[in-house]
């Protein structure tokens, strides 16, 4: 496959990346001031590492005159994504462990291709429609993507306090749970505007394409309940108050519900049905 050496690169990138908090003996505690210069070096490797990661894409996405959008780019992409959406997030609140097994994960998606090659390129990716839909809900998918692993962190975190452990994972220390809870909010706020842009978008497109205002498939479907989702949380938030391991359930739950919605047709498409 071409740029066979750039795969291994770019995931040996974020593999080191990801084990330089679990190697350090005194790791930096999350979200705090105290050694705001080596916070800074993380940040400025992690865009170093996005920028390898976007030219990958760049090569293999527009290896033909049109996008190749398969199953392993796609999660690549979106790996790409919460990256990057990760790196923002980061300049108001840093959270190494979270870094930590983001780039592990990442750096695994970055090699799916490789195992899972593309086949067939998308005829409508030269639309203008088309790339702002799909830049917006990149957005959203990468915002959820880390919006998913903090809740997972924090289910974990509230059950070590239930069990009267410390508030520490074998990854190193965490901010509060009310402030992780506060931060992962936020998230699911600006997620949730994307989210909606992106169903807006959506119209927009099909419209563009199809002739039609919206075509009801399984992936706006699986996105329309992912919207409920997110939209029901937020407002048992603002109603009830609900926090810990509920919103952190209801936060993974729609998170999952855009997966199956997008990556999920696609492995039936060109896994099982062996279609392109």
């Amino acid at each position: 496959m071409v740029n066979t050496p750039l795969y291994f690169i770019t995931a040996a990138l974020y593999l080191l990346l990801g084990l330089r908090d679990l190697v350090s003996r005194q790791p930096v505690p999350a979200g705090t001031t105290d050694g705001q210069s080596s916070s800074w070096r993380a940040q400025g490797l992690l865009f170093l590492t996005l920028v390898v990661h976007a030219a990958l894409l760049h090569r293999v996405l527009f290896a033909s005159h049109q996008m190749v959008l398969s199953l392993g780019n796609s999660l690549s992409l979106v790996g790409a994504a919460t990256v990057a959406m990760y790196w923002l997030a980061s300049f108001r609140c840093r959270l190494g462990v979270l870094q930590s097994v983001l780039m592990l994960i990442v750096a695994g998606l970055v090699l799916a291709p490789l195992v899972l090659p593309a086949e067939k390129p998308v005829e409508y990716s030269h639309l203008l429609t088309f790339k702002i839909h799909l830049v917006i809900s990149l957005m959203a998918d990468g915002l959820f993507g880390v919006a998913a692993l903090h809740a997972v962190l924090m289910s974990v975190m509230e059950q070590r306090l239930h069990n009267h452990d410390r508030p520490f994972t074998p990854l190193g220390p965490l901010p509060s749970l009310v402030a992780m809870d506060a931060l992962l909010f936020q998230m699911i706020w600006v997620g949730f505007l994307l989210l909606t842009a992106t169903l807006i978008s959506g119209i927009f497109f099909t419209e563009a394409l199809f002739d039609k205002p919206l075509v009801w498939n399984h992936k706006v479907i699986f996105s329309l309940l992912s919207w409920v989702v997110f939209a029901g949380l937020l407002t048992a938030r603002q109603l009830w108050g609900i926090r810990g391991r509920r919103a952190a359930r209801w936060t993974l739950a729609g998170f999952a519900l855009l997966l199956v919605g997008y990556l999920g047709s696609k492995f039936v498409v060109e896994i099982l049905l062996h279609r392109g």
